[in-house]
């Protein structure tokens, strides 16, 4: 019997995917729930697993678009498993075969040899001195700035020939490739690295997105750290890390300026109560914004470990649609590959993403002296339509604010308590 494996739905808004990867080849016995398949949504990377034991027949090609609930595969039921003494035999004989083979490759250039001797030697020509280039081959190796000295003649008696002088390096001229390798190679982007793209350009192209900029002094978040991460790694299992704090500081800063956590719909513009903060960061697939659901609702410790959940399973490929979708704000952090500054472009339909960055030390006037202090730039990306500027100042001055002032406005004075130690 023969079972169809059709394309299962990988969420409400998705009615087609691609096929990525197969992971077996036509005519392969699968084992039941082995994944067979990666197959690529404008969302995210998903596995195919096999439905049942036999022999699969491939109905579509790696690249493929299909519609979702279409046929991808056949499955023989009724096919029994290869026996292992035939792949055995299978792997036997094909050593047997390269070993009969190999003798003859050793043996083909020794009957090559003379003929290539023969047609090595060039032609006579009798226009010019022996050890001395041609005008013609002269004029290239000028123009190139090699010394004919330099140069091995292959013609008659080291004559240098003007296919010598083409082939010969010397210091590339503006415009004249230089030595090295001068390949392409061609990959098609899959569907969800084409959505991305996508929707890149139609955040450049249908928002008034703009950047305002900052920067933090991180010593007081340095120094709450360095004293309790230990303790606190101890006793909730994951380490104290920055996006606690900035997530924690952007919760704040958006109950002082909901617009930045507002969105448009047509003609209305939509204000969110609650708090879902997508956190950007790097798959194998390329970039993934998991969604902490209700942020304002976790504590350090909670973000912490919510974080490192979603970004296991962003990295592992098995991140799903649902946890992707519908957050208000994004944090990206872009510190992590030490990009000193940059604009973040907003995630539609948000309007707003805040762009962290590496941390640097740097001479800053403190009380009249100058102090070197661990500085974070940081950079908001807002949409103009519906936040104005002195919103947008105003929500990154305030996170400014709680990161160089943590123990005030994120810990209610009381940094044990605020870490459950």
């Amino acid at each position: 019997m023969a079972l169809e494996m059709k394309v299962p739905s990988p969420g409400e808004s998705i009615s087609e995917v691609e096929i990525a990867e197969w992971l077996v080849s036509d005519g392969d016995y699968v084992e039941k729930d082995q994944t067979i398949a990666e197959v690529d949504s404008d969302k995210a990377t998903l596995e195919l697993p096999a439905e049942a034991a036999g022999i699969v027949t491939l109905k579509a090609e790696e690249g493929d678009v299909v519609e979702v609930g279409e046929v991808v595969c056949l499955i023989d039921t009724d096919a029994e498993q290869p026996a292992d003494e035939a792949d055995n035999k299978e792997t036997e004989d094909k050593s047997d075969e390269a070993d009969k083979e190999a003798p003859k490759a050793e043996e083909q250039p020794k009957t090559e040899e003379p003929k290539a001797e023969e047609q090595s030697e060039p032609a006579a020509d009798k226009t010019y001195a022996s050890g001395t280039p041609s005008p013609a081959a002269k004029k290239i190796l000028d123009e190139k700035n090699v010394p004919s000295s330099d140069v091995k003649g292959s013609g008659r008696d080291g004559r240098i020939t003007k296919d010598d002088a083409v082939k010969a390096e010397g210091k590339a001229s503006m415009g004249t490739p230089g030595p090295g390798k001068r390949g392409t190679s061609t990959k098609k982007m899959s569907m969800l690295r084409r959505r991305v793209a996508q929707r890149l350009v139609d955040a450049k192209n249908e928002t008034a997105m703009l950047t305002t900029f900052n920067e933090v002094d991180m010593k007081p978040i340095f120094d709450l750290r360095k004293e309790y991460k230990d303790t606190f790694k101890e006793k909730h299992g994951v380490s104290l890390g920055f996006m606690s704090f900035f997530t924690l500081a952007v919760i704040k800063a958006l109950d002082e300026f909901p617009a930045v956590n507002s969105m448009i719909d047509g003609d209305h513009m939509i204000t969110y109560e609650y708090k879902d903060i997508s956190i950007a960061v790097s798959g194998p697939k390329g970039l993934m914004v998991p969604v902490i659901r209700n942020a304002e609702n976790y504590s350090f410790r909670g973000i912490e470990a919510e974080v490192k959940r979603l970004a296991t399973r962003a990295r592992d490929g098995q991140i799903t649609v649902d946890e992707m979708t519908g957050g208000t704000f994004t944090i990206s952090n872009g510190g992590v590959f030490g990009s000193m500054l940059s604009t973040p472009i907003i995630n539609p339909p948000q309007s707003g993403i805040l762009g962290m960055h590496n941390i640097v030390e740097r001479p800053m006037a403190i009380d009249g002296k100058v102090e070197i202090r661990p500085m974070m730039y940081v950079a908001l990306s807002y949409d103009h339509r519906i936040i104005d500027g002195k919103e947008s100042v105003g929500f990154l001055v305030k996170v400014k604010e709680c990161l160089e002032d943590p123990l005030n406005e994120l810990m209610e004075g009381d940094a044990r308590q605020a870490l459950e130690l």
